[in-house]
């Protein structure tokens, strides 16, 4: 596997990269429902604040994407998004995305790499109930109820820093994580 970046002149590869992506999240509320949204988002990440970078098989079939989107004037990078092909989860493609994405940032003088990772399908305990007042209890216990992908963030070093209840809908909150480049 190699990984390089995806840029704007090689349209094969935009093409897989935007498939992957309608595969992962076309079927989410605030997703990408169409391959024109999904290459929509694509083309976005070649803006001058941003990193997009893929992973590459011998045949130099897209497996993975990942970008990066700069904030506080470099300090602080967002992660967004990560998707790997069906059938090639699971084998490392995403930890080796977000550790070439870590790399990447701190090329560039970054401190801290943050994502944010929605819950609209019930996933987890802070889905489907409401956080409030005592948000910080709720963040405390949490538990994954089906394969949520924050536990392969934390396995990736990040922590959760928060949560933004409600952000997808009533019960449906965005799980904020961080960790230090």
């Amino acid at each position: 596997m190699q990984i390089t970046d995806l840029s704007p002149d090689h349209d094969t590869a935009i093409q897989q990269t935007a498939s992957i992506v309608l595969d992962c999240f076309g079927h989410l509320p605030s997703g990408y429902p169409t391959l024109e949204d999904a290459l929509q988002q694509v083309q976005e990440s070649f803006a001058p604040d941003r990193i997009s970078r893929i992973a590459l098989d011998h045949s130099g079939m897209v497996l993975g994407w990942i970008g990066g989107i700069e904030q506080y004037d470099g300090h602080i990078w967002e992660l967004h998004p990560l998707v790997v092909k069906s059938g090639f989860r699971g084998q490392g493609i995403g930890r080796s995305l977000v550790q070439d994405l870590e790399a990447q940032v701190r090329q560039r003088g970054g401190l801290t790499l943050w994502l944010g990772t929605d819950d609209e399908e019930a996933k987890t305990t802070l889905s489907g109930v409401n956080l409030y007042p005592n948000v910080f209890d709720h963040i405390a216990s949490i538990r994954n109820l089906r394969q949520h992908p924050y536990e392969f963030y934390q396995k990736c070093g990040f922590v959760i820093v928060g949560v933004m209840p409600d952000a997808n809908g009533l019960g449906k909150p965005d799980i904020y994580m961080a960790k230090p480049i």
